[in-house]
């Protein structure tokens, strides 16, 4: 990010009541947990590697699988590529369903070689829609983890959606119980204006919001969103 935000950015005017409410939340989030700076990555494909991993299990285990990545040298398209899935798998192994991930995740590298090479910076260079079919036309990445990639590596103004960002969503009455991905990134996109920064550092926020607070068993007296209007 340019810079810290210590509130609401002027810039960050909501489009509409309801991006009126998206913001106030925003608001109560930022003011509770401050700045997170995602994507926790020092290289965008270090990025793109941390949302496969990511899937169904925590940081925490993902950080270690990519240490053992780093620490042997293995962090290039090229020494992805050249490594058997066998192996992959050995190497990603704390970050949990190692070998369905190794496939996933070898599939993503070979279709970034493939098409572009090492070089990421073409495949960034690419106009968002094309980067996005792209990514789910890879076996193993959905829209989740392809927006993931488009927000914090190509830097395109694309709201994720996660199951922490539906369960918030629909404590606070502003999601159906089967709300579609797609419907709950237009409430976002639609609403809100078309902020890279500020959908990172949102989604962020409903990150820590989810795992901290909005749990399967929630702790709403002690939620930041508690003074959050629960009807709308």
């Amino acid at each position: 990010m340019k810079e810290k935000r210590t509130t609401r950015d002027q810039e960050a005017v909501p489009r509409t009541l309801t991006g009126q409410k998206l913001m106030d939340m925003f608001d109560l989030l930022f003011a509770h947990f401050g700045p997170q700076d995602w994507w926790p990555a020092e290289t965008d494909l270090e990025m793109m590697v941390g949302a496969v991993l990511t899937q169904n299990t925590n940081w925490k285990n993902v950080e270690r699988a990519i240490e053992n990545l780093k620490s042997k040298h293995l962090l290039t398209v090229n020494a992805l590529c050249s490594m058997s899935i066998d192996a992959l798998a050995q190497e990603i192994r704390p970050a949990g369903y190692y070998n369905i991930k190794a496939r996933r995740l070898m599939n993503l590298i070979h279709f970034m070689n493939d098409q572009y090479g090492e070089d990421l910076s073409e495949f960034f260079r690419d106009e968002t829609q094309i980067i996005r079919e792209g990514l789910l036309s890879v076996n193993g990445v959905g829209p989740e983890t392809a927006d993931s990639i488009l927000l914090y590596a190509a830097r395109r103004p694309v709201f994720v959606i996660d199951a922490y960002t539906h369960r918030i969503l629909k404590r606070h009455g502003m999601s159906e119980e089967y709300a579609t991905y797609y419907e709950l990134q237009e409430l976002f996109m639609d609403h809100l204006p078309e902020d890279q920064e500020l959908y990172s550092e949102f989604h962020a926020l409903i990150v820590q919001t989810g795992k901290n607070y909005c749990k399967r068993k929630p702790l709403c007296l002690y939620c930041p969103l508690e003074k959050w209007e629960r009807e709308f």
